[in-house]
């Protein structure tokens, strides 16, 4: 059963007890087909297997010169760009997962497979839903849910004026992450498509082919730079559970933040060596002439760490 189904189960249960409660011991019909109710529901939620988070399910749609409108979509077209988009959401769930080598197998790949369960029409295109093969934590994002939450924003940020958004999405990623994007983006300007992509509550949409070139040029490596650089300084706080940090840098005034990779494991240990002259390995991601984000990709070896060796 669903959570949903298992709340209302839940409701159900405590109104039955309340009324048990409230229901004279004479009134033994009443109470009688209560009870039978109680214990219904009681089997229900003893046997039940309660799927404890809904899967990812996003709805990805084309038009333009390959789509015939909503009757169907050129195979050759539909193939590429859906195979496309898998790949660019596989890329970004093993760049958040913990970091992507610029070459060889995706990691992990069999964990962010996307399931086609129907068509969706309007236009034309694809209801896609997240494959589990087993139960999913509750309360809890899977990495995939996360990847198509970020393509989408990296998508957004493709097309908007300003760059902080652009620049947010593409700081968690690696650069093959960023080259799949670019793949998917590319596959629908070459074709003159254009493509919504409905997740959760928020729906990405180019207007037309135009904006998918200027999108294209938005997040092209000219425009969207990576680069790997090392910085000294003494870290001043970290916040574990949102994994960011601040780092006063060594000699001056000047104090950075940035976020914390996953391939760094506990980020709180960062806290026990405060303010001690440290060298990070961070990624540093800019779009345009703009504000640089920051990424620490490694845990730093302590200096006194070092002396000892």
């Amino acid at each position: 059963m669903n959570r949903q189904d298992y709340a209302q189960l839940l409701g159900e249960r405590s109104a039955l007890q309340r009324m048990i409660s409230e229901t004279p011991l004479e009134d033994v019909l009443d109470r009688g087909s209560l009870t039978a109710r109680l214990e219904e529901i009681e089997h229900c939620l003893s046997d039940g297997k309660v799927d404890e988070r809904e899967p990812a399910r996003a709805r990805l749609t084309f038009n333009g010169r390959p789509v015939v409108g909503s009757y169907g979509i050129f195979a050759d077209f539909g193939t590429k760009a859906i195979s496309a988009f898998n790949e660019a959401v596989t890329a970004v769930a093993a760049s958040l997962a913990g970091g992507l080598a610029a070459k060889g197998p995706i990691p992990n790949r069999e964990q962010h497979h996307l399931l086609i369960t129907n068509t969706a029409l309007g236009s034309f295109g694809f209801e896609l839903e997240e494959y589990r093969s087993g139960q999913l934590p509750i309360d809890e994002k899977s990495t995939l849910d996360q990847a198509i939450e970020c393509t989408q924003n990296l998508l957004q940020g493709s097309v908007n004026s300003d760059d902080e958004l652009l620049a947010d999405s593409a700081s968690e990623l690696d650069q093959r992450a960023l080259d799949k994007v670019r793949d998917f983006v590319s596959t629908l300007a070459e074709n003159e498509a254009i493509c919504a992509l409905q997740f959760r509550n928020q729906l990405f949409r180019f207007t037309d082919v135009g904006q998918v070139r200027h999108s294209l040029e938005r997040i092209s490596r000219d425009n969207l730079h990576e680069e790997e650089q090392v910085l000294r300084g003494e870290f001043q706080g970290v916040l574990p559970k949102r994994r960011t940090f601040e780092l006063q840098i060594g000699g001056t005034d000047q104090i950075i933040t940035g976020k914390i990779a996953p391939a760094v494991g506990d980020a709180d240990e960062i806290n026990n060596h405060l303010h001690h002259e440290v060298e990070i390995r961070v990624m540093v991601t800019r779009v345009g002439n703009g504000r640089p984000r920051y990424l620490l990709l490694a845990m730093p070896e302590w200096r006194e760490q070092a002396l000892n060796h």
